[in-house]
């Protein structure tokens, strides 16, 4: 069983995590089974960027890193609190330590700040939130990171999203590192999407 840590920040936009639960959770059941999805934060419970909360099952500080064969971070909101967490060390100590054990890590939008934040990105190519009006491209390029003017970005083992829209495809392709090609075109079509 490969199991996908959900790393969830204060502030974090729920459409965003949600297409990792719900694609892994098609997967667990609809597809090869061979996976599981675990949440976590800073916090016993947090509040989404629309003002609802959850219960992540794991607190940061009683993971294991090792138990783990994946990353997602979806972004969120600055208003929201969202870089509270995303920059907390403790957030992105469990990112240095996903990338120096060279296991898939997967961002939505803003999310790849944190990342930037943490060292990962430097030198490498990698795109966030693409709106004209939005500083945070020029934010992860002064973090070291090669930004593409891409809808998604794969660099090895990490993927970078420009914005929510992006939050199926970005999720499927880290089920594709972790399952198969086959495997999740199955699950595309069980779930509704047209093989890309």
């Amino acid at each position: 069983m490969k199991k996908v840590l959900l790393l969830l920040a204060n502030g974090f936009e729920a459409v965003e995590a949600s297409v990792f639960t719900d694609v892994f959770g098609w997967n667990k059941f609809e597809g090869d089974g061979g996976t599981e999805l675990i949440t976590a934060g800073l916090h016993p419970e947090l509040t989404c960027t629309w003002n609802f909360t959850v219960k992540p099952e794991r607190l940061v500080s009683h993971l294991q890193i090792e138990e783990f064969d994946a990353l997602a971070i979806p972004g969120g909101f600055e208003e929201a609190g969202f870089y509270q967490d995303a920059f907390d060390e403790r957030f992105l100590d469990v990112i240095r330590k996903f990338y120096e054990l060279e296991k898939p890590i997967a961002s939505i939008c803003v999310a790849a700040l944190s990342l930037g934040k943490s060292g990962v990105l430097k030198n490498r190519k990698a795109t966030t939130y693409n709106h004209p009006t939005s500083v945070r491209r020029k934010q992860l390029a002064e973090m070291g990171a090669v930004v593409q003017d891409e809808y998604i970005v794969v660099d090895e083992n990490i993927i970078t999203s420009s914005n929510p829209s992006t939050g199926f495809d970005v999720a499927f392709l880290l089920l594709e590192k972790l399952t198969s090609v086959s495997n999740t075109d199955h699950v595309k079509e069980l779930m509704g999407f047209r093989k890309l």
